[in-house]
């Protein structure tokens, strides 16, 4: 009797098959740029950008010098560069982050560094940002005029005490 070993090889139910995931293994060390519409997981050196319609995977041994641009990480290495994740970054207890972070939403495990900026931005803001637009959030908003009510030295401050010249006598 034949079977139809085909059935056992139907992926369209899959989310993802392990052929849909780029891999940069431990051991290995890259530069440039990857894009690409799945996941990729990295263990080993990437100096570059990487940019992913999907999820990145960055392991513990995984050393990472420039940006990842994402829809959502789950980051246990070290990085001295910048995110930009649509949804949620998750930075695991052995995480080493140094550069910004423009991410929807956060997940800090309790021993995971970071150094650096932290915006959290909407959907539209990320999709703004890795169009190479400016989100108006970006802008800093300029001063019309200046106060000079608590400039040093123009005027005493409400939390100063007077001079005993300035206490009447009971």
């Amino acid at each position: 009797m034949a079977r139809n070993m085909a059935v056992n090889y139907d992926r369209s139910g899959d989310s993802v098959g392990v052929n849909d995931v780029s891999r940069i293994s431990a051991g290995s060390s890259i530069k440039g740029e990857i894009t690409s519409p799945n996941d990729i997981r990295i263990d080993g050196s990437f100096e570059g950008k990487i940019i992913s319609q999907a999820k990145v995977v960055v392991g513990e041994k995984a050393v990472i010098k420039g940006d990842i641009v994402c829809t959502s990480c789950d980051f246990w290495g070290k990085i001295d560069g910048n995110f930009y994740v649509k949804d949620t970054l998750s930075l695991k207890d052995t995480s080493v982050v140094t550069g910004d972070l423009h991410i929807r939403r956060l997940q800090v495990d309790l021993d995971a560094t970071f150094n650096g900026n932290c915006k959290m931005i909407s959907e539209n803001e990320f999709n703004q940002l890795t169009n190479g637009e400016r989100p108006a959030m970006y802008d800093i908003p300029q001063k019309e005029e200046e106060d000079d009510t608590y400039k040093v030295g123009t005027n005493p401050s409400p939390f100063s005490t007077p001079a005993s010249s300035d206490i009447p006598e009971a």
